[in-house]
């Protein structure tokens, strides 16, 4: 007995994948912004239980502005994040995937855009990880990068710069399509 998975079953199961993992995002960008605010202005004693018990109360302590630098590159990372699967999760939905014409103008700026915001991802989340080992040089105990929200840079630059690469095939792909349309 064979068992015959079709693309679009695929892409549906994809989308519930992506829906998921999206829906945690916009949590975890969420209680972030959330406990960004609230640690600032109501309640300091917050930052010992930021986010996923990360424990940033010592960093709040040192010095307010950096408190305040390490968070916004926490958000900016989560949101970018973010975006990035309602992107996925919007071009799955909409059913923008023609696998019959694959090199079209959607897919091209889909994967262009893509890429741009991982990169973007792995810039900062590079940032603030550098900012990290600057601030623990300094003396201050800060949590690991994963209860920060900030590891793996390497890894988004690299599907960043392999995307960019995607993006231009795709592009070069449309164009040659294109063209072919023309003659025929």
């Amino acid at each position: 007995m064979e068992i015959k998975i079709t693309t679009k079953q695929i892409l549906n199961v994809l989308l519930v994948i992506s829906y998921i993992i999206f829906f945690g995002l916009c949590i975890t960008a969420g209680g972030i912004v959330f406990n960004f605010i609230f640690t600032l202005f109501l309640d300091p004693i917050a930052a010992k239980n930021f986010w996923k018990l990360a424990d940033l109360s010592n960093l709040l302590a040192f010095n307010k502005s950096y408190f305040i630098t390490e968070t916004v590159l926490m958000i900016i990372v989560s949101v970018l994040q973010s975006i990035l699967f309602y992107m996925i999760v919007k071009i799955l939905h909409n059913k923008k995937v023609d696998l019959r014409n694959p090199f079209n103008t959607e897919m091209t700026r889909f994967i262009s855009n893509a890429s741009y915001l991982t990169l973007g991802i792995g810039f900062f989340a590079n940032w603030g990880t550098n900012y990290t080992k600057w601030l623990i040089s300094q003396g201050v105990i800060m949590p690991d990068l994963e209860s920060l929200r900030l590891g793996g840079a390497d890894v988004w630059l690299f599907m960043g710069i392999t995307l960019l690469v995607i993006a231009q095939i795709f592009k070069r792909g449309e164009e040659m399509q294109s063209e072919n349309e023309l003659t025929i």
